[in-house]
C-alpha cells in the first residue's frame, strides 16, 4: 500500500483507493454510518486505521452540513474549581459519550454576558442540546437556543423556560441544620441558634436554604434574628470577611455555622484559624457540599453531598426521551458525616 502524498492534505478519494473501496462507503465510515450501509465491521476498522495512518480528520463543518444532527452537546458551568461542579463536568463526559454524543464544556465564571457568547459559540456549532448549570439567567439562554430550535435544560439552577433538574435544597438544608443544632446542643447543654454562611439571596439555591434554615430553627423553637443570615455571596474573600465583621461583637448565644458551599467553606476556615477557633475551640459547623478533607477540620461537622449521578441520569433521562414538559425535578442529597 504507497502512502499518498505529504505535500497535500489526504482527501476521501486517497483513502478509498488506499483501502480498495467506494468514495462513498469510506464517507459512511468517518461519519459512523457503516452499518446503515450494511458494511461490515472489520472494513470499518481497516478504513478508520488507514484514516488514521493518513492524519486524515473529518470535516465537521461539511460533515454537519450533511445531517440534520451534529451529536453535539453544550454545556455551561459556572465553576471548576470545586468538587462538585467538577463532578457535574466528568459525569456529564462519561454518560455523553457513552451515548456517541460529543460534549463541549466551558466555565463562564458566574457571568451573565460570557453565558450568552459561550450559548452563541455553541449554537454555531449545531448544538443538540445545550445544558445551561448554575447560570446567572437561565431564561435568556432558553429564549436564545429556541430562536435557533435547539432545546434546553438547566441543571443546579433552574428556569422557568426550559426543565430543570435540580438539589432538594429545601429539604436538604432543613435536614443539614437539624444535624448542626443537635451536635450543638450535645457540645454546649442547650440549644442555640446557628449562623448562616454564604451564597446570594437572589438566587433560587440559597433561598430555599435559607427556608429550610429557619424552618429547623422554628421546629427547635428557636428564635433567629435576620443578622444570623449572611447571605455574602460565595467568594470565599466575602464569607471571611462576613464572619469578621459579625464577630467583632462577642457572640456567646452562637451554637454553630451552616456553611453554603464547599467555596465559601475556604473563607470560614481562613476565619476560624485567624480568630483561634481550632481544635476543641472549633464550633459545631455543617456544609452544604462535599469534600472528603473537611474531615481533617475535626468532629462535629456535617455534610451534605449533592447526587450528581442522580441529578445527570435524570437530565440524560429527557435527552434519550428528546422532550419533557417544563417541569422542575428535584433530587435528593446524601449526607456525609
Amino acid at each position: 500500500m504507497t502512502e499518498v502524498g505529504k505535500s497535500r492534505k489526504t482527501t476521501i478519494y486517497d483513502l478509498a483507493e488506499l483501502s480498495g473501496v467506494s468514495a462513498s462507503a469510506v464517507s459512511a465510515i468517518l461519519n459512523g454510518n457503516w452499518k446503515k450501509r450494511r458494511i461490515s465491521a472489520k472494513l470499518a476498522e481497516k478504513v478508520t486505521r488507514i484514516a488514521q495512518e493518513q492524519g486524515y480528520a473529518v470535516n465537521r463543518q461539511a460533515s454537519l452540513l450533511r445531517s440534520s444532527r451534529s451529536k453535539i452537546i453544550g454545556m455551561i458551568v459556572p465553576k471548576y474549581d470545586n468538587r462538585y461542579f467538577g463532578s457535574i463536568v466528568e459525569t456529564f463526559e462519561m454518560m455523553a459519550r457513552e451515548r456517541g454524543l460529543f460534549p463541549i464544556i466551558t466555565c463562564t465564571r458566574r457571568d451573565p454576558a460570557l453565558e450568552l457568547e459561550a450559548a452563541r459559540t455553541m449554537l454555531s456549532w449545531q448544538v443538540d442540546w445545550m445544558i445551561a448549570t448554575g447560570a446567572t439567567d437561565p431564561d435568556k439562554i432558553t429564549e436564545l437556543c429556541a430562536q435557533a430550535g435547539v432545546p434546553t435544560l438547566n441543571l443546579d439552577l433552574p428556569g422557568t423556560l426550559a426543565p430543570s433538574v435540580i438539589s432538594d435544597n429545601y429539604a436538604g438544608a432543613k435536614e443539614l441544620t437539624r444535624r448542626i443544632l443537635r451536635n450543638s446542643e450535645k457540645r454546649y447543654g442547650e440549644k442555640r441558634p446557628l449562623v448562616f454562611v454564604g451564597g446570594r439571596g437572589s438566587d433560587h439555591n440559597t433561598r430555599e436554604r435559607l427556608r429550610g434554615f429557619r424552618d429547623a430553627h422554628q421546629d427547635a423553637g428557636l428564635t433567629l434574628a435576620e443578622e444570623h443570615l449572611l447571605a455574602c455571596g460565595y467568594a470565599p474573600q466575602k464569607a471571611e470577611l462576613a464572619l469578621r465583621t459579625f464577630f467583632s461583637e462577642p457572640r456567646a448565644d452562637i451554637g454553630g455555622l451552616f456553611v453554603n458551599s464547599t467555596i465559601s467553606l475556604e473563607g470560614v476556615v481562613r476565619w476560624l484559624t485567624q480568630a483561634g477557633y481550632r481544635d476543641g475551640n472549633q464550633p459545631p459547623m455543617g456544609c452544604f457540599d462535599w469534600d472528603p478533607f473537611v474531615t481533617l477540620l475535626g468532629h462535629d461537622i456535617e455534610m451534605v453531598r449533592q447526587d450528581v449521578p442522580a441529578m445527570l441520569a435524570a437530565v440524560f433521562e429527557i435527552i434519550d426521551a428528546g422532550q419533557a414538559p417544563v417541569q422542575q425535578r428535584e433530587i435528593p442529597p446524601i449526607f456525609v458525616t
